[in-house]
């Protein structure tokens, strides 16, 4: 079974940066996509970043030239650094992993997700 633990989360003032780490158990690792979605209080869980399997990445315009997908293979961690924070960014932050080969825009591909960590910034 695959587990996936978010961490790094909490309160920044915008303009600020937070990087968000995710551990991944269960499976092997590297031959695998991964991506980052969140979810604001009353709107629909988002896709925000992806990092395939050989490390090439693609993300939401919304993020784009702010946030930055990486992974670490050797340690089973997927990061997902932030800069630029806007209010607007507020959200609880979700790692996930689909079950078989390849990512996605859509967060019905994915098959495992984390618990989530919620990032806020302040205005």
């Amino acid at each position: 079974q695959v587990q996936l633990v978010e961490s790094g989360g909490g309160l920044v003032q915008a303009g600020g940066s937070l990087r968000l780490s995710c551990q991944a158990s269960g499976r092997t690792f590297s031959g695998y996509d991964m991506a980052w979605f969140r979810q604001a209080p009353g709107k629909e869980r988002e896709f925000v970043a992806a990092i395939r399997w050989s490390g090439s990445t693609y993300d939401a315009d919304s993020v784009k030239g702010r946030f930055t997908i990486s992974r670490d293979n050797a340690k089973n961690t997927v990061y997902l650094q932030m800069n630029g924070l806007k209010p607007e960014d507020t959200a609880v932050y979700y790692c996930a992993a689909p079950r078989v080969w390849g990512s996605s825009y859509d967060a019905s591909f994915y098959a495992y997700w984390g618990q989530g960590t919620q990032v806020t910034v302040s205005s």
